[in-house]
C-alpha cells in the first residue's frame, strides 16, 4: 500500500509541471480574452463617435461597427484558442473556404450591398432628393443596404438595387440650385406673338417662387400647321412640378380668354 501511494505521489510530482504549465496558459489566455474584449469594445465605441462626428449615415455606421467588432472578436478568439494549444489552422482554412462559397453564391446580393455602402459613403443622393436612374424617376424615400426605395409621380413605390445605382448614371435634380421649368402650347399663325409673350410673362410677375435671374422667357418655334410656344422660367427643384402645373393651366386660361386659337396638344416639363 505504501509503495502504491509513493508511486502515485511520484506520478503527481512528475505531472505537476505539465499541469502548472497548462494552468498558466489557461490563465494567460483568459486574461488576454478579457483585456482584448474590453479593448475591442473601446475601439468600436471610439469608431462610432468618430463616424457620428463625420455625419456617416446611421445605417452604414451601425453595420460597419458590427462587422468590425465581429471580425476583431473572431480574431481574438482564434488567438486565444491557439494560446491554450487548440489547433486553429484547419479551422481557419474551413472558415475561409466557407466564406468563399457563400460569397460566390451571394455575389449578386454582395454587389448590391457594396453599392449601398458606396451610396451611403459618397452620398450622390439623399432621402428626399428627386433622382432619375435606371429608367425610373422619383423621390428617394429610403436608402437601405441592398436597395433604394423611390416614390414616383403616381405615388407608386420603385425598388432599385443599389448595385445598379452605383454603376449607372444618376441624375439628381435636387442638388441643383435651380432648374428650368417649361410650359409648352400650340397657337395659330393668325395669333399675335408679341401679345402672347406679354400675356405669358405677366403670369409670372410677383411670384417669389419664380427666380428673377435668369429672367423668364417666351420662345416661338414655327411648325407646319401651328406655332409652338414655350414659357420657360427658373425655380428651385422642389417647386418645379407644382409651378409647371400651375402655369400650364394659367397659360391655357389666359390665352383662351384673349381669343387665341390653341392647338390640340400642350406640354409641361420641369
Amino acid at each position: 500500500m505504501e509503495k502504491q501511494v509513493t508511486s502515485l505521489w511520484t506520478q503527481v510530482n512528475n505531472l505537476m509541471p505539465v499541469i502548472l504549465g497548462y494552468v498558466g496558459q489557461f490563465v494567460l489566455a483568459l486574461v488576454v480574452l478579457l483585456v482584448g474584449w474590453t479593448v475591442i469594445n473601446m475601439v468600436t465605441r471610439a469608431m462610432g463617435r468618430m463616424m457620428a462626428a463625420s455625419h456617416v449615415e446611421p445605417t452604414l455606421r451601425g453595420f460597419l461597427l458590427s462587422v468590425v467588432g465581429l471580425l476583431l472578436k473572431a480574431l481574438l478568439l482564434i488567438s486565444v484558442a491557439s494560446m491554450v494549444g487548440i489547433a486553429t489552422t484547419s479551422f481557419v482554412a474551413v472558415l475561409g473556404a466557407a466564406g468563399l462559397a457563400v460569397g460566390m453564391a451571394l455575389q449578386g446580393s454582395l454587389a448590391n450591398f457594396a453599392g449601398g455602402v458606396l451610396i451611403l459613403l459618397f452620398r450622390p443622393f439623399e432621402v428626399g432628393d428627386s433622382i432619375t436612374a435606371g429608367g425610373s424617376s422619383g423621390t428617394v424615400v429610403s436608402i437601405e443596404m441592398f436597395r433604394t426605395v423611390m416614390r414616383d409621380a403616381n405615388n407608386e413605390f420603385i425598388y432599385v438595387p443599389n448595385g445598379a445605382l452605383s454603376n449607372n448614371v444618376v441624375i439628381n435634380s435636387s442638388q441643383a440650385e435651380s432648374v428650368v421649368a417649361t410650359v409648352g402650347l400650340l397657337i395659330d399663325y393668325r395669333d399675335d406673338l408679341d401679345k402672347a409673350r406679354a400675356l405669358l410673362l405677366s403670369l409670372l410677375q410677383g411670384d417669389e417662387q419664380v427666380l428673377a435671374t435668369p429672367a423668364p422667357s417666351v420662345s416661338f418655334l414655327p411648325q407646319s400647321a401651328n406655332i409652338a410656344v414655350s414659357l420657360s422660367f427658373h425655380c428651385t427643384p422642389g417647386n418645379a412640378s407644382a409651378l409647371t402645373a400651375k402655369y400650364a393651366e394659367a397659360a391655357i386660361k389666359i390665352l383662351n380668354k384673349e381669343g387665341y386659337h390653341l392647338g390640340i396638344s400642350a406640354r409641361a416639363s420641369a
